[in-house]
C-alpha cells in the first residue's frame, strides 16, 4: 500500500518581509517544524512573492541543486560564474551550486510583482562544479499530459540536475485524468496543487496543498475543475 504525507497550504510555515511573502513547505529560516524538515532528497519548496523591485541580495549556497520556476512576473539573476539573465513566467531555472556559488535575485520591474517556486534538492554527489541553466518550456506540451521539466539527464527533457529526479509540469482540464510511472524504483512522488482542484490517489488539493507518496509504482492525477500542478518524483534516500 502506499504511504502518504498530506500537507495542507495553511499548514506551512509563513515569513512576510514586507518585499517578500514566502510560504515554506518544508523548515526553512526561522520556521522549524521537526515534522517537515524535507520529503526525501526534497529540502526546500518554497512560494515566494517579491515585491516590486525589491529582491535577495548576493548570498552563498553550496552543495545543493536549486531549482526556480516563475509563476507570475520576472526574476533578474546574477552570479559568481558570470550569468546575468532575467527568467519569467514560462521558464525554468537550476543552479547546481556543487564546490559553491555566490547570486543574487530581484524583481526587476517597478510596477508588478513577482511570484515563483524555489525548490531545494540533495544532490547525489557533492562538491560537484557548479553550474547555471535556463530554459524556456513549451507551454503546450502541459495540456492534459505530464510535461517534463527536469531530469538527471543532459539530453532529455528539461533541465538537468545531479539527481535521480523527474519534475512535471501539468495543466489538466475539468474532469481530465490521467496516471504517472516512476521512473526509478524507491523514488517517491511530492505533488504541490499550483491552482485549481485536483484528486491524487483519492485526495483532495486545493490550491497550494501538496501531498507526498511513496512506496508506489503509480499515481492518478484527476482534475475536479481547471487546474495546474507541478510533480516532482524524489528519492527517498539520499
Amino acid at each position: 500500500m502506499a504511504t502518504t504525507v498530506f500537507h495542507k497550504a495553511d499548514t506551512r510555515g509563513h515569513a512576510d518581509h514586507g518585499w517578500l511573502n514566502a510560504y515554506h513547505s518544508f523548515s526553512f529560516a526561522s520556521w522549524y517544524n521537526p515534522d517537515r524538515v524535507q520529503f526525501g532528497a526534497l529540502r526546500v519548496l518554497n512560494d515566494d512573492t517579491v515585491a516590486a523591485g525589491m529582491g535577495f541580495g548576493t548570498h552563498p549556497h553550496d552543495n545543493m541543486e536549486i531549482i526556480t520556476i516563475p509563476l507570475e512576473g520576472d526574476l533578474a539573476h546574477k552570479d559568481s560564474m558570470g550569468n546575468e539573465s532575467t527568467i519569467k513566467n514560462g521558464d525554468v531555472q537550476v543552479m547546481s551550486a556543487g564546490s559553491g556559488i555566490r547570486h543574487s535575485e530581484f524583481n526587476p520591474n517597478a510596477d508588478q510583482r513577482t511570484k515563483l517556486f524555489q525548490i531545494w534538492v540533495f544532490p547525489k554527489q557533492r562538491d560537484v562544479t557548479p553550474r547555471y541553466q535556463q530554459i524556456t518550456l513549451d507551454k503546450s506540451l502541459e495540456k492534459n499530459d505530464f510535461a517534463q521539466i527536469l531530469s538527471p539527464d543532459a539530453e532529455d527533457a528539461g533541465v538537468w540536475i545531479h539527481q535521480d529526479a523527474w519534475f512535471y509540469l501539468s495543466d489538466f482540464d475539468a474532469d481530465f485524468s490521467k496516471k504517472l510511472s516512476l521512473k526509478k524504483e524507491g523514488n517517491g512522488f511530492y505533488i504541490m496543487n499550483i491552482e485549481g482542484e485536483i484528486e491524487v490517489n483519492g485526495n483532495t488539493l486545493e490550491t497550494r496543498d501538496a501531498i507526498g507518496i511513496w512506496e508506489t509504482a503509480e499515481i492518478e492525477i484527476k482534475a475536479n475543475k481547471a487546474s495546474k500542478f507541478l510533480v516532482m518524483e524524489i528519492p527517498m534516500k539520499h
